[in-house]
Formats: structure tokens, sequence, C-alpha cells
């Protein structure tokens, strides 16, 4: 998008005042998306976006400005205007811009944009038709197509430069099922680094139909029980918990910031010997996978805590260098607009050694929570509250009724020390990520995992 002899004029312009680091962010990003619902197309949308992002440091300060435009002279006017915002001495100078190497290849079959509209349109109508042939109680169906093709260049006054396209296509179902007066919704998404042969083999389809399936099962649920209880969590979404109650009190700005209940505890032991935690961005085709993070750092794969001992943080640049860490390759922003920050990317509990259907039979009376729907948490404690789409009562060692009205109350750390059991059917559910006002694409994970004892909310009688 731009020569390295410009870049390289551009983070030298950003220095002439005294700053002690600069950045360049250059993106180009063509979107669409096409919805359909009551069994017609409602929107169909798309749209363009290129601009620059620039940053400076001088001591604990952070100055960012970005321009939509890539225009070489509008740039260097904004490069001059925010340089302009350091006022101190010595003057470093960029060596010659040297491209980071990553071994993260992903192939692309079928681009976004050789995609028609028709197609698209063709895949939405399988999914309304599959959802509703799955079941009469089935009266409403919502899906979406987006997809997203960007270019992005970077480079900063370490000498690092990088360059990278990214392809995202993501497919979204709600279902709505009614009997009687029981109405209840499903929800699954299908969200990956790659192009639309993402949507292949029959993979939309299956989607309508484990959508239609959580809706038309809840049909049959019973109010919730109550108390302090052992509850057996799913795999795949089930790990929004840890990320959410635990995961961004990983991240080191909020360590930094002294808002972590995880500060000072490197290398001490905050969850059960069973509980392995990890963050990887290079997980090929995952929807928090990419070649470079939005510093230009090579992506890969971090351990954050390790048979239960906490061993790593989450870092951009700015906190390795604060904390004395490697960096991590977790600097994201969502756009040109945006300075990076530390985020998770692919978040996950990794695998056990546990057989999930020994840890539902080591339940005699407990709750198997399979799908969350939204949730409150309290960042710097981790105290959560979490709503169970889909839930189920086990008695005797089975998984019996569905169960509706529940809610998880707990605390992220206190339920990581409560794992008992992990089991060895590792999954991954994609999503968005919001922190700070910017939304980044990552997904959560885990395999099925039992927790001692979490205090459900409900509607019923206690357990």
């Amino acid at each position: 998008m731009i020569e390295k002899r410009f870049a390289s004029k551009v983070l030298n312009t950003l220095l002439e005042t005294g700053a002690s680091f600069s950045e360049i962010f250059i993106q180009k990003m063509s979107a669409s998306s096409l919805k359909l619902e009551d069994s017609s197309i409602e929107n169909c949308s798309s749209g363009y976006d290129l601009g620059c992002g620039l940053r400076i440091w001088n001591g604990d300060s952070t100055y960012y400005a970005y321009v939509d435009s890539i225009k070489e002279s509008r740039i260097l006017d904004a490069a001059r205007v925010l340089g302009g915002a350091v006022k101190s001495t010595g003057q470093l100078k960029v060596a010659d811009l040297i491209e980071n190497k990553s071994a993260y290849r992903l192939s692309i079959k079928k681009y976004p944009h050789l995609i028609s509209a028709d197609n698209k349109k063709e895949i939405l109508l399988s999914v309304d038709k599959t959802a509703r042939d799955f079941s009469p109680h089935i009266v409403q169906v919502t899906a979406s197509i987006s997809d997203l093709e960007e270019e992005i260049f970077i480079a900063n006054s370490l000498g690092e430069c990088s360059g990278e396209k990214v392809v995202k296509t993501l497919l979204s179902v709600n279902v709505v099922a009614l009997r009687k007066k029981e109405i209840r919704t499903g929800h699954k998404t299908l969200a990956e680094t790659r192009g639309f042969e993402a949507l292949e083999a029959g993979r939309a389809e299956k989607l309508a139909k484990e959508a239609s399936h959580i809706a038309v099962v809840m049909l049959d649920a019973i109010n919730a029980p109550v108390g302090l209880i052992p509850v057996v969590i799913g795999p795949a979404f089930g790990g929004v918990i840890f990320h959410e109650a635990c995961g961004h009190g990983l991240e080191a700005d909020s360590v930094l910031k002294d808002a972590s209940v995880f500060k000072g505890k490197l290398g001490k032991k905050v969850a059960s010997e069973s509980v392995t935690a990890i963050d990887d961005s290079s997980i090929p085709h995952h929807w928090g996978s990419f070649k470079y993070d939005g510093e230009g750092f090579t992506s890969g794969s971090t351990v954050l805590i390790k048979d239960g001992i906490l061993v790593n943080f989450i870092n951009d640049l700015k906190s390795s260098i604060k904390m004395k860490k490697p960096r991590t390759g977790n600097g994201r922003r969502q756009s040109y607009r945006d300075s990076p920050m530390p985020r998770m990317t692919n978040t996950y509990i990794a695998n056990g050694k546990d057989d999930p259907s020994s840890i539902i039979r080591s339940v005699n009376r407990g709750i198997y929570a399979k799908e969350f729907a939204g949730g409150q948490v309290e960042p710097a404690t981790g105290d959560f509250v979490f709503g169970i789409s889909e839930g189920y009562l086990i008695e005797k060692g089975e998984i019996g009724q569905p169960i509706k009205g529940a809610t998880l109350i707990g605390n992220g750390p206190d339920i990581l020390k409560k794992i008992e059991a992990v089991g060895n059917d590792l999954d991954f559910a994609p999503g968005f990520c919001g922190k700070g006002g910017q939304s980044v694409t990552n997904e959560v994970g885990q395999p099925t995992i039992k927790v001692s004892k979490i205090t459900v909310g409900g509607t019923g009688k206690k357990l």
C-alpha cells in the first residue's frame, strides 16, 4: 500500500521533536453483510474504509492521530502535527526497515468479493428452510452473513515492519420456537478467518439445525433449581466464563493499573492442578487468529496458567517493556483509528485427561450448563453472573430434563480453584470482545469441566 522508503520518512518525521518511539499503521478494508428475516432478505450493505494511524511515545505518554487517507502529503502533515505534541531533547533515527518473519500461512479458496449476492442469498434461504423443516414449532428464523477483506501494513522506529492480508467470514443463525405460551430461542454462530469455503459441506445447514435443536429442546424446560451445587460446564462456549471472569485480569494493562486480581501472583498457584490455560493467535483459520498483531509482532501461543500455576500475562509492546517481559503478540486494535492495547485472541482451557461422559457420571445431582446467554462481569474482581441458555439437570450421573431461568453466580479466580475434572473434548466458539471502546474478534474454548460447587440462581426449588 505504501513503500518502505516512505514509511521510514514518516517514522523519522514523527521522531524529529524528540519522541522515543514512532509507528505507522495502514489499513484498507472492504466488508459486506446480508440479513434474512421472515424468509426474505431484509438488509444488504457494503462498505469500504482506508486510512492511516500514527503513534508516538514520550516517556509514559502516548500520542495518537489518524487520517482517512493514505495520500503521502496528508500522512506527512499529520505526522508533523502529532510530532509537535512532543518537545524533548534527543533525536532517534530509523534504520532500514526489516520485515518480521512469520510461519503463519493460510490458503483462501473463495474470496468474498468473488461471491455474488445471489449466492449469499441462497445460503441464507437454505438456512431458513433447514431451520423451519426441523420442527413445526420453529416460527421465526433470522440469519446473517458478514464478510471482510483487509490489507494491513505496519512499521515502527524499532526497525520492524510487516504486512498481512486478512479474510473473514461469519454466519449467524437465530431461531424462535413456540408451543402454546412457551417461547424459546436458539442461537449459533460460525466464524472463521477464511473465505466462503467456510460454509461448504453443509456447514450452514448444520448450524441451522443446532440452533433449532436448542430452541425446541428448551420448550420442555422446567424451572431451574437454586443453591450451591455441582456444575458441569460444556465445551466450546463454556469458555466464555474463563474469558470474561479471568482472561481480562490476565491482560497486562489491567495488572499495571492495579485492576487485576492476578497482580503479584506470577509463579503462584491460581487454579487447580488440572487447569492449563492458553492464548494462541496462530491456530489456522480460527476467528481470533492472525499473522501479525496490531503492532506488527508475530502471532504465537502463550501459556498463561500451567498446571494451576500462573506463568504469563498477555501483553503488547509497551506493557512488555514496563514489565520487562517478552512480547506475546497481543497488541490489538479495532482499526487505524485506534491505538493498540493488550487483548486476548483464541483463549482457552486446554484438554485434560477425563472422559466427558465419566465427568457427568461423577455427579449425583447437579447442572449441566451447555450454552450461555448474556452476563455481567466485574473485571477487577472476577465476580460474574451468567445466564444459561441451554442447560440440563444431572440426576444420578445422567443428563435429565432441560432447565430454564438459570444463572451462574460466582468469582472467576475462585472457580478456577474448584475445577475438579477437565475433559478431553476441547472445542471453540467465536465471538467479539469489547474493551476500551474497541471491539475485536476472538474465540473462547475449553473441554467439558466439572466445578465442585457454583451458586445457581433460578426460579425453582433448592436442589
